[in-house]
């Protein structure tokens, strides 16, 4: 079976660390394996002795119900079929419910000094927090550039050209009660099929004004106005007003959306011009998002009443 290709990885040290296991076998040096694939896996099949078209990069799971199994195979059985789950492909193994290490197992993996431990956790509460906690380790990460607030508790991403007033907008808003995540620079990753952004650590907590330079927000406005990391869940997109251009009035054309790792965020584009507040704009979207969110599209309303204006009107007509 073809393997997948993962760009991200985390050393088996500090997932031991964060999960607080006992190590039953292994030494320092077999805790500089790597884990590239988020996901897990209960090696039943294996145990049978099936080991076509699956991942041996997953971290190996045993619990009760495999350690019945193990207690009814035999001593030939066992010795055949364990090198395959502590070969060199297999991050780990991690022995859940307070069970001990069988004895076989403990012996091939100290003679290949591969890391196995264990914990008191349930199965699947075990693998519920471990995939959770691989998701986002290893997330898919990338860089957008734009500003992240949360204003009215939803996650808007910010963007447009250098210049056009991002970091003017995001500090408006921050006075307004609203919170910062990031400014110019958005460090996001792809977790469970939805975008979270955070601030690279060097500008976090910092916004950037031209003509005054750098603005600590948590100094000026207080740790209340900031925010490590959010979900983004719409993209507000400011550029330029163009006269010539046609801009939506009415508000029931096709929705767009933008694009990052793979998964579609909702936008609205918003023409900056002298004496419009951007941050009311901002703030309008948002509210007339959640709006949409909740079933109540404001455009197709006045769209209907129009439409049953003039059929009342064509009626008065005798048309």
């Amino acid at each position: 079976m073809a393997q997948k290709e993962y760009s991200q990885k985390v050393m088996i040290k500090k997932i031991v660390d964060f999960f607080q296991m006992k190590q039953f076998t292994g030494d320092e040096k077999s805790l500089e394996r790597w884990v590239i694939v988020p996901d897990v896996n209960r090696p039943g099949f294996e145990l049978a002795g099936y080991f076509h078209k699956t991942e041996p990069r997953r971290i190996v799971i045993i619990g009760n119900k495999e350690m019945e199994y193990i207690s009814h195979m035999s001593e030939e059985d066992q010795r055949a079929r364990y090198p395959m789950i502590t070969d060199g492909l297999t991050p780990m193994i991690v022995i859940t419910n307070n069970n001990t290490c069988p004895p076989i197992l403990k012996e091939i993996a100290e003679k290949e000094n591969f890391p196995i431990f264990g914990t008191s956790q349930t199965t699947s509460r075990f693998a519920v927090d471990l995939v959770s906690y691989l998701d986002e380790t290893l997330a898919e990460e990338d860089t957008v550039s734009g500003s992240l607030l949360v204003v009215y508790g939803k996650g808007v991403l910010l963007t447009g050209e250098s210049g056009i007033g991002k970091s003017e907008t995001a500090l408006e808003l921050i006075r307004s009660g609203h919170v910062l995540v990031s400014d110019d620079r958005v460090d996001v990753q792809r977790i469970h099929n939805h975008i979270h952004g955070h601030a690279p650590m060097l500008i976090e907590g910092k916004l950037e004004m031209r003509g005054i330079g750098i603005i600590d927000v948590r100094r000026m406005y207080g740790a209340s106005c900031l925010k490590a990391r959010n979900r983004i869940e719409m993209v507000i997109h400011l550029s330029h007003y163009n006269e010539n251009h046609e801009y939506e009035r009415i508000g029931d054309t096709k929705e767009e959306y933008t694009e990052i790792l793979g998964v579609q965020i909702p936008t609205v584009e918003l023409p900056v011009s002298p004496g419009r507040s951007t941050r009311i704009m901002v703030e309008s979207a948002v509210t007339n998002q959640i709006l949409k969110e909740q079933g109540y599209h404001s455009s197709k309303e006045f769209r209907d009443q129009l439409l049953e204006y003039l059929e009342e009107e064509n009626k008065k007509r005798g048309l």
